[in-house]
């Protein structure tokens, strides 16, 4: 019998619809994607889920205020934020909206699994709460009365009869949980916080809002008086989107999985959402990678500061793959880092238009020059890795890739891409085509072979470009990529007397 393929799940978290997607979002989705991208290389059958977050007050308030229907106000947004898969050249399959039909049903099936589990009850509270956040904040969270992360909005006091969820129930669970998963959270001093705050204790949250104050949002079961609230409906998206509960078959096939969120939602998906899964007698996620903020100007890039970079733009001055790769290289990803426009042109010239762009643009036209455009012939040594060592490398890259150190993953190919510049200065292809022609095709045929082997690296990162490289040396992507990893990252897979398509720059200079 054939051996059964691997499965692999990875979503991000949902972004609000109360503004256009910004920067941060972006690092995200793109990093899910180069994980998602580099599992599909593994021979992986890969579930990709994404999409757009829809209820609440927020949202409500903002639609009423443009005089908008609530509906049409979240479509026009939610198109915005579809936008991004052309722009960053993702390979989601699925695009989920808390407002679909599916995910209704879906978030109230949850809410019955809860409630038979005795652990939703209706009570009278008053609590601080900001609309910003979309949730309750105690004193000791507040900052001269406001909250720190939208402390242009006033705090203010909800005072009514909800439905609530018995979190404090699962302390000791959740505590279990994380010391038996010591890679549950990523990065590790992340864990240690959400582990100190569960210790610390755990109060019962609101999960459902009086209906005739904010009608927007998913009925309760059995109560027409309340709609849930929108942090309990919208983590469910991440079984709704897997067809949970009607199809079993596919939500058990990629169930559990890897979620992905900025380190502001690292109470509600690592304690809030993991006690919940629990209490409707679910496996937890495989593992939560939680990334720090982007600033911007030495601030937390912010919808509500209004000093927030729009990824589109950035894509449409300076490419999809440059975007790419500034995210996965020129920010952090687990701890806090700045996007500037000047350190991201800084970064283009330097590893992209002077050391990709010139190797892959100077090897094609020795090439050409030397060979009349095909792959020099010579007895090829399928041991021989010249001045470099590959099986290293491949190694390093690999680990690096399954940690989810992208930065270190593309310095390794980095690496590779300045040896090999190194390397052409050194041999000297154009003394050699005078001197030595057959040195001078053992020395192009490795130089042309580096360049295969970093496209396929490079392929996770910055897909475009992989393709362009792979097409420029005669090579079928997509029937590269259906090879087993292990054959693409041979020594001599490119074949030779192969034509060579020498094609445009792939990153022409910026003018300063």
């Amino acid at each position: 019998m054939p051996k059964k393929q691997e499965t692999f799940y990875i979503t991000t978290t949902l972004p609000y619809v109360n503004a256009e997607p910004h920067i941060g979002f972006a690092a995200e989705i793109v990093r899910a994607d180069v994980i998602a991208r580099y599992q599909r290389m593994l021979g992986k059958e890969v579930f990709f889920n994404t999409g757009t977050d829809e209820h609440g007050l927020k949202i409500y308030r903002q639609a009423l205020a443009a005089g908008q229907d609530v509906q049409k106000y979240v479509d026009e947004y939610a198109a915005k934020f579809e936008l991004l898969d052309d722009a960053l050249d993702l390979s989601y399959n699925s695009f989920i909206r808390t407002t679909d039909k599916n995910h209704i049903k879906a978030a109230q099936e949850f809410w019955k699994l809860c409630k038979e589990n005795g652990d939703i009850y209706k009570k009278n509270y008053q609590v601080k709460y900001c609309v910003g956040c979309e949730l309750e904040k105690s004193d000791s969270e507040l900052v001269d009365g406001c909250c720190p992360l939208h402390p242009k909005q006033k705090i203010e006091m909800i005072n009514e009869e909800n439905y609530f969820f018995a979190w404090s129930k699962y302390e000791k669970k959740l505590l279990k949980l994380y010391e038996d998963n010591p890679d549950f959270i990523v990065p590790q001093h992340r864990l240690h916080e959400i582990k100190n705050f569960v210790a610390s204790g755990l109060q019962d949250f609101s999960i459902s809002r009086l209906k005739r104050k904010m009608p927007w949002g998913i009925p309760v079961p059995g109560d027409e008086e309340q709609v849930m609230y929108v942090w309990f409906d919208a983590l469910i998206n991440y079984i709704s989107c897997l067809g949970w509960p009607k199809n079993k078959k596919q939500f058990t096939k990629f169930w559990p999985g890897i979620q992905v969120a900025g380190k502001d939602n690292l109470r509600q998906q690592t304690a809030m959402w993991q006690a919940m899964l629990m209490s409707a007698s679910l496996p937890n996620s495989k593992q939560v990678l939680i990334f720090g903020f982007i600033n911007s100007g030495g601030q937390k890039m912010s919808k509500s500061l209004g000093n927030v970079i729009n990824p589109v733009e950035v894509v449409h001055k300076y490419g999809t793959d440059a975007t790419r790769y500034f995210i996965c290289a020129g920010l952090t990803a687990f701890e806090d880092s700045d996007f500037t426009f000047e350190r991201f042109e800084e970064k283009y010239n330097s590893a992209l238009a002077n050391d990709l762009g010139n190797l892959v643009s100077r090897v094609l036209a020795m090439t050409e020059k030397y060979h009349g455009g095909v792959v020099p012939k010579y007895d090829v040594k399928k041991d021989k890795f010249f001045e470099f060592d590959l099986k290293t490398d491949w190694d390093r890259y690999n680990f690096y890739l399954n940690s989810y150190q992208f930065e270190q993953a593309l310095e390794v190919i980095w690496e590779n891409i300045r040896k090999a510049n190194a390397y052409v200065d050194k041999e000297k292809p154009w003394e050699l085509a005078k001197q030595d022609i057959e040195v001078l095709a053992e020395v192009m045929y490795n130089l042309l072979e580096i360049i295969r082997q970093t496209a396929v690296m490079l392929y996770p990162f910055i897909p475009q470009t992989s393709t362009k490289i792979l097409e420029q040396l005669g090579l079928n992507p997509a029937k590269e990529f259906k090879k087993p990893i292990e054959t693409l990252k041979e020594w001599a897979g490119l074949p030779l007397g192969q034509k060579i398509k020498k094609g445009e720059s792939l990153f022409p200079r910026l003018n300063k």
